[in-house]
């Protein structure tokens, strides 16, 4: 068995001006011991359940010659053909079957994340749970029945470093990649979202639609020396890379790029929030109730909140300088998972002109990833949202949200939201 050292990480937190708090405090979190234990706790989450409908033959998978369980595992998992992006850079556990000529396939919806490359046995699975963050599994696409398991070290040599914000999670990386889709490890790389420049997203990714004049890193490889970017911008197909006849789209689609950098970090986000909750309420439980300093407490559990409301209100996001047009099948699939208030509007409707969302904060507000965040900081993120929404707190944080903006999210959230209904009626 290999052995990796995974998922020790300090986090320094710097208390921001007028906390009650002063200095700064660290967190200090190994995933295979108390209070995660990582390796050793059950999953609870999409893959772990349909394993066990499997198991117990509930559920069965339909084999095809051409991409063995690949079409009705993504039905079992309620994820859709249209979320397809494309990568060929050798940056998989598979990198022997990735080329430019035969790229690696994600598909994805709101949770779950399918790795499938076209001559490969193994289909690789990533999915978000409660308990373990980022969960990892593999399906060996056997024709006589599918071998779905759980894997741990392989993938969290990866999946929990800096690359993940330091927990069990996922990325989108943009490399400089090489004709053959092998990387340079001395030349630069970046981990994307959607505060990154346009400049530095997806190298080593294939990338279709429309951008106008904004530069990316997409559809290039290096020649000469530098990565050729002459003529990767704004290509409706890929019929001129490779051959997508065995694939479930014929593109790698521009605005589920974006949609996966978003979901990838912010899922991350609340994970590392929840992981260091979780770290100091079993440090503190080891205290003496009279060694517990109650207001420094409360100040850490703001200052760890408010990075989630960060991400979840979009600040710094980068803003568009031109509009971005994808497939019409994906906007289509993405934003009819609703919810909707009652004007029609609903946090998955697209902007795509100056900003990637009409109303800037997070569909997976309504994710069970925030659901199942510790009930205390949960409750602290509502909390500041509503405050930063209703125009009592903030100030210049959040200067991207008009007060249209915001009027029109707390409306959003009032009628769709649970937590949001109870907190703008207090």
């Amino acid at each position: 068995m290999k052995l990796f050292l995974i998922g020790c990480v300090t986090a320094t937190f710097a208390l921001a001006a007028g906390s009650p708090a002063r200095g700064q405090f660290t967190v200090n979190i190994d995933i295979d011991q108390a209070p995660f234990q990582y390796t050793e706790t059950p999953g609870n989450n999409r893959v772990s359940r349909l394993m066990h409908q499997l198991e117990n033959k509930e559920v069965e998978l339909d084999y095809t010659s051409q991409r063995g369980y690949l079409d009705s595992l993504l039905e079992a998992l309620q994820i859709p053909p249209s979320s397809q992006t494309l990568v060929f850079s050798k940056t998989s556990m598979q990198v022997r079957y990735i080329t430019r000529r035969n790229p690696r396939a994600i598909y994805f919806n709101d949770d779950t994340y399918v790795g499938w490359i076209n001559g490969s046995s193994l289909v690789e699975i990533s999915t978000a749970d409660p308990k373990l963050g980022a969960a990892f599994y593999t399906i060996d696409m056997s024709p006589f029945r599918p071998k779905l398991k759980r894997m741990n070290y392989d993938c969290l040599a990866c999946h929990a470093t800096s690359l993940t914000q330091g927990i069990p999670g996922h990325t989108v990386r943009s490399v400089v990649p090489s004709y053959d889709g092998s990387v340079n490890s001395q030349t630069q790389s970046f981990i994307t979202n959607d505060t990154s420049p346009f400049s530095q997203r997806w190298g080593g990714w294939y990338v279709t639609g429309f951008h106008g004049d904004m530069k990316h890193m997409g559809n290039a490889y290096v020649k000469g020396g530098s990565l050729d970017t002459s003529r990767n911008a704004n290509l409706l197909n890929l019929r001129d890379e490779f051959d997508s006849a065995n694939y479930l789209a014929p593109q790698s689609d521009i605005v589920a790029l974006m949609v996966l950098e978003h979901q990838t970090q912010m899922h991350n986000s609340m994970v590392r929030a929840d992981f260091f909750v979780r770290q100091l309420d079993h440090e503190a439980s080891e205290l003496d109730d009279d060694k517990v300093d109650a207001a420094e407490s409360a100040a850490q559990l703001q200052l760890i909140a408010g990075e989630v409301v960060d991400r979840l209100l979009f600040k710094d996001e980068t803003k568009l300088t031109d509009e971005v047009r994808g497939s019409v099948v994906f906007a289509a699939d993405f934003q009819t998972l609703g919810p909707k208030d009652s004007q029609g509007r609903s946090l998955r409707d697209f902007d795509l002109k100056s900003r990637m969302f009409q109303y800037p904060c997070s569909y997976l507000i309504y994710s069970d990833a925030f659901k199942s965040l510790q009930p205390k900081l949960r409750s602290e993120i509502v909390r500041q949202i509503h405050d930063v929404l209703a125009g009592t707190a903030g100030g210049d944080r959040y200067e991207h949200l008009s007060a249209a903006d915001r009027g029109s999210i707390l409306g959003i959230l009032s009628d769709t939201h649970p937590d949001f209904s109870i907190s703008s009626n207090d």
